[in-house]
C-alpha cells in the first residue's frame, strides 16, 4: 500500500474510537499533514508527520507504515511513532492540576476530588507564601 486516507489511518492506529470521529474532527481543521489543514480524503504516505489537535494539546505522530484496517492496540507502534513534543504533554498536566481554578461558570460546587486537589496544591506552596494578606484590614 502506497497511499491511505488520512481518517481512515488515524482510526486504524486508534488515535480515534470511530473512523466518523476521525472523519469529523478533519472537517473541523483538528487535523493536518506537514502543517496543512487536510479534508478526510487527504492520502498521506509513509514519513508524512500527521498532527491532531485535541485541546489542549496537540499531538504529532510520524506514519510509519500504511494500513487499511484497525489493528490491535498492541501493534499500532509498527504503524506510527508519536513525535508530540514534551512541552505538550507538560501543558496537558498544567491543565490537570490547575483544573479546579478554573471552573467555568455553571459547572455547580466542587467535587470532592477538586477539593483535595486543591488542598494538595495548597501544600505544595512553598513556605513563606500566603495567598491571602489575613492581617490587612478592610475598609
Amino acid at each position: 500500500m502506497e497511499e491511505a486516507r488520512v481518517d481512515k489511518w488515524l482510526w486504524a492506529v486508534r488515535i480515534f474510537k470511530t473512523r466518523s470521529i476521525a472523519t469529523d474532527a478533519c472537517k473541523k481543521g483538528r487535523v493536518a499533514v506537514g502543517g496543512a489543514v487536510v479534508k478526510p480524503s487527504r492520502m498521506i504516505h509513509v514519513g508524512d508527520i500527521v498532527s491532531v489537535r485535541k485541546p489542549p494539546i496537540e499531538y504529532s505522530f510520524r506514519v510509519i507504515q500504511l494500513l487499511g484496517s484497525r489493528v490491535g492496540a498492541k501493534r499500532v507502534e509498527e504503524f506510527m511513532q508519536n513525535v508530540t513534543p514534551r512541552e505538550q504533554y507538560e501543558l496537558l498536566e498544567l491543565q490537570r492540576v490547575s483544573g479546579f481554578v478554573d471552573r467555568a461558570k455553571g459547572l455547580g460546587r466542587p467535587t470532592k476530588k477538586d477539593r483535595r486537589d486543591l488542598d494538595q496544591f495548597a501544600e505544595e506552596l512553598p513556605e513563606g507564601i500566603d495567598i491571602f494578606d489575613w492581617d490587612e484590614e478592610w475598609d
